[in-house]
């Protein structure tokens, strides 16, 4: 087994490789506008720092979201061509599982990541591998009576103290842990579904109003 891990639904462009025992190379960086000219050098990197070639891959891990239009396609996309061109599996994985993994936490807490417009992506978790409820989109003030005295991960915990004041590390997914998630649930005989994006909400370019569409005679 060699897995490609690779999740760009947060500003972290974050890529590792797994050798069905443990994560062998990795590389993160936090650049939320560059997510398409990251990703494939980082990719490049991790591959260079395990010795080994692309073809040498036996699966691809992407992380779903939720996340913003843009970024979350660009890691979807990639993942989907590298098994398409390597004829190989590809995986999804909830993003915010992913931070939940690497939080270990014992008991319940809340991933929150940042969505933008003052909102946070969220779910509720009994522990670090059991999601309580299917990822939401929404204002922390509004989510405050759920998650009230449950320690919370994520940037959209740490940007918003007064929901969430037990705010912990880690800030960003990481594709180490994506990849560890996915192996452990693989190993467990888990049936990991095909990578379908969690946008949540409409893209932020939009159409313009009275937008005329004008063809040549």
């Amino acid at each position: 087994m060699l897995l490609l891990a690779l999740d760009t639904a947060t500003p972290a462009v974050t890529v590792a490789l797994h050798d069905g025992n443990d994560v062998i190379a990795s590389s993160s960086q936090v650049d939320a506008r560059r997510h398409g000219e990251l990703l494939l050098p980082a990719v490049d990197r991790v591959l260079a720092e395990a010795g080994l070639r692309l073809d040498a891959v036996t699966g691809i891990v992407a992380g779903t979201g939720p996340g913003p239009y843009t970024g979350l396609r660009v890691g979807l996309m990639t993942a989907d061509t590298f098994g398409l061109a390597l004829g190989v599996p590809v995986h999804g994985v909830c993003t915010l599982d992913g931070l939940a993994y690497a939080a270990d936490l014992a008991g319940p807490f809340v991933v929150a990541t940042d969505a933008r417009r003052k909102e946070v992506y969220w779910a509720r978790y009994a522990d670090s591998r059991t999601r309580l409820t299917e990822p939401a989109v929404d204002r922390p003030a509004d989510i405050a009576g759920e998650v009230a005295g449950l320690p919370a991960v994520g940037a959209g915990a740490l940007l918003y103290p007064d929901t969430f004041p037990q705010a912990h590390e880690p800030e960003h997914v990481s594709a180490a842990a994506l990849a560890r998630l996915a192996v452990e649930r693989l190993k467990a005989g888990q049936e990991l579904p095909a990578p379908r994006p969690l946008y949540l909400r409409r893209p932020d370019a939009q159409v313009p109003k009275n937008y005329k569409v004008v063809t040549p005679k």
